[in-house]
């Protein structure tokens, strides 16, 4: 278990996603409430160009877990938490909201500390692609088929 923990808390590039991780989602709080947030819903203000940026920088993120030894499974779960808060963060302003709430960031430091420390989240990245790429199918088929319906409904 010793050699479990010696990641998460010798590894300076580790330490220094974890700060990294906190400045972005959680370095400050709302006055008067309990709600924080970071750099990512304040950088993500900015249409296009402050979603790229922190995409970005949740993708340098994974790239230092991924040298660092982080398997397929934890890796894919980590990737699909950052394209989706890129996703919805994309939106004006319901993705600021979901910036906020979701904290992706902070999602992949719980991933990675539990990779780390508890042995979870390994194996095969297919068990985290494989739904993934059923719900895109799922999504593109309905697509066709409003499409579809939409023609036939105008000619």
């Amino acid at each position: 278990m010793a050699e479990l923990l010696k990641p998460v808390a010798a590894d300076p590039s580790l330490r220094h996603v974890r700060s990294l991780a906190k400045l972005m989602d959680s370095k400050f709080t709302i006055p008067g409430t309990q709600i924080k947030f970071g750099l990512d819903a304040l950088i993500g203000l900015v249409p296009g160009a402050g979603d790229l940026t922190t995409f970005a920088v949740s993708g340098y993120m994974v790239v230092i877990m991924a040298k660092n030894g982080a398997g397929g499974f934890v890796l894919a779960r980590m990737i699909i938490n950052i394209l989706l808060d890129a996703l919805i963060g994309a939106i004006p302003l319901l993705g600021d909201i979901f910036d906020i709430a979701f904290k992706a960031n902070n999602r992949n430091m719980r991933l990675m500390d539990q990779y780390y420390t508890q042995g979870k989240h390994r194996g095969s990245a297919w068990k985290a692609i494989i739904p993934i790429l059923f719900i895109v199918l799922l999504v593109v088929i309905g697509i066709v088929w409003l499409g579809y319906a939409l023609l036939v409904a105008i000619f």
